[in-house]
């Protein structure tokens, strides 16, 4: 089996580096390297100008547009690889990881997509921990991730992450990620929905802790800042949630999905009894999140209407 490799970039050039010295490192070497970059980020295009090509099969490609979706969809099309890996920037894959991925395909040619564990750094300092359920999806929509801490063997899950991720050429077919999802940057649950479309599809996907990249959450240039609350993030997240739940679940299902997500919701979108437990302690900010919660809810339910083919 050939294996792609896709990296998407943007102004993080001593990040790649190390990522794609950890891509050269592989047990299995891999087959080719697409790393995709922005057309405005002279410091990468830079750095790659200079870069030994002969160390590794590397290509790269030019996006015009924010957002990861664009970036990573121009390495789905330029791809030629029997399996499609996805890594981040700010990440190093294992020198197994490859070794492993493809071990799974090999083995069963009803698995679509494989994945693992990324090991989260803050400097030195490693976010560990265990956790045996891992990227499910439950009846009611709430969505489990852990990918982060995930222990265990390997096993199906709904929902893969996208620092650590592949999928079987066949499987993909003529499949993109959805342009619907929302954000300037970052994009958060395009994987989520990328994963439950191939779910849908009948496709198996694998996550294996044993898979593992480390991963080094490095600044990010969009509205989103990981832990810090902004309203507009917080809007594109809970949107692109909803609208990637709303194309997986059933009639029933989305309408349980929808009383669950409005009355509960989850500490990343509030519904209302996670403001009423957070109100106390947060005050306005509990409100601004309640707001974001529901305001991102019913702009998804919008777009997915506006949009299904159902």
């Amino acid at each position: 089996m050939k294996i792609t490799v896709v990296v998407p970039t943007y102004l993080r050039p001593q990040d790649l580096a190390r990522c794609l010295t950890a891509l050269k490192l592989q047990n299995r070497p891999v087959d080719e390297v697409w790393v995709i970059v922005r057309d405005t980020d002279h410091e990468t295009w830079q750095f790659l100008e200079s870069y030994d090509r002969e160390a590794l099969p590397l290509h790269t490609a030019t996006v015009t547009v924010t957002g990861v979706i664009a970036a990573m969809n121009i390495g789905l099309d330029a791809s030629r690889g029997d399996i499609v890996a996805f890594t981040d920037d700010d990440a190093a894959p294992h020198p197994d990881w490859l070794q492993r991925i493809e071990a799974y395909y090999l083995a069963d040619e009803k698995i679509g997509g494989v994945g693992g564990r990324d090991w989260v750094y803050y400097g030195t300092k490693l976010e560990d921990g265990a956790r045996a359920v891992v990227g499910k999806v439950q009846w009611f929509g709430r969505v489990i991730g852990n990918h982060h801490i995930g222990s265990g063997a390997g096993r199906e899950v709904d929902v893969l992450k996208g620092v650590n991720m592949s999928f079987r050429r066949q499987a993909i077919a003529d499949l993109h990620f959805d342009h619907r999802m929302r954000g300037s940057g970052a994009q958060v649950h395009f994987e989520l929905a990328f994963s439950l479309a191939m779910k849908k599809q009948g496709w198996k996907l694998i996550y294996d802790p044993q898979i593992a990249v480390d991963h080094f959450p490095a600044q990010r240039f969009d509205e989103d800042q990981r832990h810090a609350f902004n309203s507009q993030a917080s809007v594109n997240a809970v949107h692109n949630e909803t609208v990637a739940l709303l194309e997986y679940l059933s009639p029933l299902h989305r309408f349980v999905f929808a009383v669950w997500a409005i009355a509960i919701g989850t500490s990343e979108a509030f519904g209302l009894l996670q403001w009423l437990r957070f109100l106390p302690k947060d005050g306005n900010i509990a409100s601004q999140k309640l707001r974001a919660g529901w305001g991102g809810r019913w702009e998804g339910w919008q777009t997915w209407r506006k949009t299904t083919t159902k």
